[in-house]
């Protein structure tokens, strides 16, 4: 199984949101779909702009606690280093927007 660190955005880039997953597509899916009050859509997260893979759980957990300790520069670096333009991956990776809410992004997760 894989497992991703990820981190969401805004679109003036003003919070950085870091969770683990098994599934981005269905995470993220969950986090668009969640309750008003929820961190992610209180700040309007909507932009997947960095994460990785790993082959164990232990692993990505370790990396998640990891960045979450860093200042928001390096953070700030380590986006930039695979999307410079702060590109929204979800719309590369599934082809569909979080923010398009005519995109079928009812799975739960």
């Amino acid at each position: 199984m894989t497992y991703y660190i990820y981190m969401l955005t805004n679109k003036g880039r003003t919070v950085l949101y870091i969770g683990v997953t098994n599934s981005l597509e269905n995470r993220m899916a969950w986090h668009w779909n969640t309750k008003k009050n929820s961190f992610v859509k209180r700040y309007n997260l909507n932009r997947l702009v960095y994460y990785e893979e790993y082959g164990d759980v232990g692993d990505a957990i370790a990396r998640e606690k990891q960045l979450k300790r860093w200042g928001r520069e390096k953070k700030n670096d380590l986006v930039r280093r695979l999307n410079p333009k702060w590109e929204d991956l979800y719309v590369r990776m599934f082809g569909a927007s979080m923010r398009d809410p005519s995109t079928s992004l009812g799975m739960t997760a």
